[in-house]
């Protein structure tokens, strides 16, 4: 027995030529007032951070400072950039502003409305989760539309980071949950559910292939909150 090879578990790394993209959703937002519509870009809920959101954004670099990440991507709302600005303090990244990772739009429930409409229970919403898609809202994004500029979005990221390297993508709720169904090929909202503040892995192979290597990691974050808006 002494003779023959043994093989013993090891932990996870990169497989060679693989591109870690680590999803960190953004930090917890203004609360949504019924009636008062947030600001918009580009038909977008703007708000910004909450106290909640930032003290999570400053937990976020203290946990990922030490990756060694090569790029820093957001979205064109400030809730992303504004998560993103203390670890791109402590690393010196620039953010890039990446449009296509920006949040589903959600129709006549966009500005603050869908985040009201969850809290009552509203039966559209229960549509939504019912029927797995976003359109079930009037004028809201299609999961064809959400996905093909989010996948476009982790193309664009994995390019410029190249190989055998990690990036970091700050982004929303609705977009790493279709990331993550992609990753996997699981029904539509199988991952809607991520926390303000969580970070979940990607891992896209020198192949093309796309592994989910984690999911909603919190373990940072002294205060939690999400998912919903």
């Amino acid at each position: 027995m002494a003779d023959r090879d043994a093989f013993h578990q090891r932990p996870f790394s990169l497989p060679p030529g693989a591109t870690e993209v680590i999803l960190v959703r953004h930090g917890a937002s203004e609360a949504a007032i019924e009636g008062v519509r947030f600001p918009v870009v580009d038909g977008r809920a703007d708000p910004a951070l909450s106290q909640e959101g930032a003290e999570q954004a400053e937990a976020v670099a203290e946990r990922l400072a030490a990756e060694g990440a090569e790029g820093l991507y957001v979205s064109t709302l400030r809730r992303t950039q504004e998560t993103a600005r203390p670890l791109a303090d402590a690393t010196g990244l620039e953010p890039t502003v990446l449009p296509d990772l920006t949040e589903v739009y959600l129709g006549v429930f966009d500005a603050g409305e869908y985040r009201v409409r969850v809290a009552r229970n509203d039966p559209i919403i229960q549509r939504v989760f019912a029927e797995q898609r976003w359109d079930a809202i009037p004028e809201a994004e299609s999961l064809e539309s959400l996905g093909g500029r989010v996948h476009a979005a982790v193309e664009r990221i994995v390019a410029e980071t190249g190989p055998d390297a990690t990036a970091i993508a700050v982004a929303h709720g609705a977009v790493i949950g279709e990331l993550c169904r992609q990753a996997t090929e699981s029904r539509p909202f199988a991952f809607v559910h991520a926390d303000n503040g969580s970070l979940s892995r990607l891992i896209v192979q020198a192949d093309g292939r796309w592994l989910l290597r984690s999911f909603n990691d919190i373990s940072h974050l002294t205060v939690t909150t999400g998912p919903a808006g």
